[in-house]
């Protein structure tokens, strides 16, 4: 959960603690939850006490620091992985505050804060903003896109972005990717992430939903990232072709899922241009 993460999107994951609750149908199969009953834990529900760490595991980005800084290339850090930073507890005050202070401290990289509560970034985020965070949060439905868009893009920050994964409908984001009319601002957001789910119990994918999140994005010149999916074909009357298929770059994980998939033969795994 560090250094070299799997994760495709980032290339370290840094977790200030371990624990949640599951608030929507995104977190069903939460794989966090799973990880954590599977190493003996028991982190996940409103009556279950977060784990903690202590400086060796906080000193870990501000080695990632010096190397992205000496090396003269920014890295990204996934936070977290096997939390939410925006969660509403008492006892983990004091962590997210050290938390904002580590990534004030760190400018070499680049903060990936992916929350499903943006209700709470309004009050939970540092009154003086760095440069180096990024706030996203969940759509996996049009439900909850339209809920938890306009609450994350009330919060300034470098780039907004939304993780669609695991994908569990049709999504329409049009109405927040394109530049409003008369105006001269970049479009709201800037990076959209999709994906299948993966693990025992994943729901089906459909190809047609990652399609029009493709179009979506490309129509509006936003940053399209297809994290994962597991094959599929597309039949039509002369033959059967690869709608989902691994390629250069990709490959398979457990249960047939494919990371960095191709998706009618191109791979869709852009970053989004940086507002400094």
């Amino acid at each position: 959960m560090g250094e070299g993460s799997a994760i495709a999107w980032t290339d370290h994951t840094f977790n200030p603690w371990w624990g949640c609750v599951k608030v929507s149908p995104a977190c069903t199969n939460c794989y966090a939850a799973t990880f954590d009953h599977r190493l003996g834990g028991d982190h996940w529900g409103p009556r279950s006490e977060r784990k903690f760490f202590g400086d060796k595991h906080w000193n870990e980005p501000r080695r990632w620091n010096k190397a992205a800084e000496k090396a003269g290339k920014r890295m990204r850090v996934f936070c977290a992985s096997m939390a939410d930073v925006f969660e509403d507890r008492p006892e983990i005050v004091e962590h997210r505050a050290r938390l904002f202070a580590l990534i004030a401290e760190t400018p070499w990289l680049d903060w990936l804060l992916l929350t499903k509560r943006p209700e709470n970034l309004a009050k939970m985020l540092p009154p003086v903003r760095t440069a180096n965070i990024w706030l996203g949060t969940t759509v996996e439905n049009q439900e909850y896109a339209d809920v938890r868009i306009p609450l994350l893009l009330a919060a300034p920050a470098a780039v907004h972005f939304l993780s669609v994964e695991p994908q569990l409908g049709q999504i329409d984001v049009t109405n927040w990717l394109h530049v409003r009319p008369m105006s001269k601002h970049r479009a709201p957001i800037d990076w959209v992430i999709a994906g299948c789910e993966s693990g025992h119990g994943a729901r089906p994918q459909n190809v047609d939903w990652f399609r029009s999140l493709r179009d979506q994005c490309a129509s509006a010149g936003v940053a399209f990232f297809l994290k994962q999916a597991t094959e599929e074909l597309s039949h039509s009357t002369s033959c059967a072709v690869h709608a989902i298929a691994a390629g250069e770059g990709s490959w398979r994980k457990a249960g047939g899922v494919i990371e960095l998939p191709y998706l009618d033969g191109v791979q869709y795994a852009a970053f989004p241009e940086v507002r400094r």
